[in-house]
C-alpha cells in the first residue's frame, strides 16, 4: 500500500465529518482511505490518450420547455386548512416579543 494515512489525518476528517470514531474505527477508516488512494493512483496509470474529458456518463444536452401554470392560484384552498387567517396569510403564534 503506497497511500499510507496518518492518524492526524483521520483525526481531521473526522472533525470535518463530525463523527466521532473509535480507535478500532480509525484504523479501519485509515486502511478503507488508504485502499481509495491506492486505486486512483492504479486508474492513473491508465492511458487515456485520445479520450476527451466529459462531464457526464451519457451525452446531457439542456432541453426547455415553456414555463406555464397548470395548477393555478390555489391559496383560498390552501388557507382553508389554516388554523388562522388575517389578510389572506396564516396566522401563528408569536415566538419572540
Amino acid at each position: 500500500m503506497a497511500n499510507i494515512i496518518d492518524d492526524e489525518t483521520i483525526e481531521y476528517v473526522g472533525i470535518l465529518a463530525k463523527l466521532e470514531l473509535t480507535d478500532e474505527e480509525k484504523e479501519a477508516a485509515k486502511k478503507s482511505m488508504g485502499e481509495m488512494l491506492d486505486y486512483i493512483d492504479k486508474l492513473n496509470e491508465l492511458d487515456t490518450t485520445g479520450v476527451e474529458p466529459m462531464s457526464h456518463v451519457f451525452q446531457v444536452q439542456n432541453v426547455f420547455r415553456e414555463d406555464v401554470v397548470t395548477n393555478g392560484d390555489e391559496s383560498e384552498k390552501t388557507l382553508q386548512n389554516a388554523p388562522g387567517v388575517k389578510d389572506n396569510m396564516f396566522v401563528v403564534p408569536r415566538t419572540f416579543d
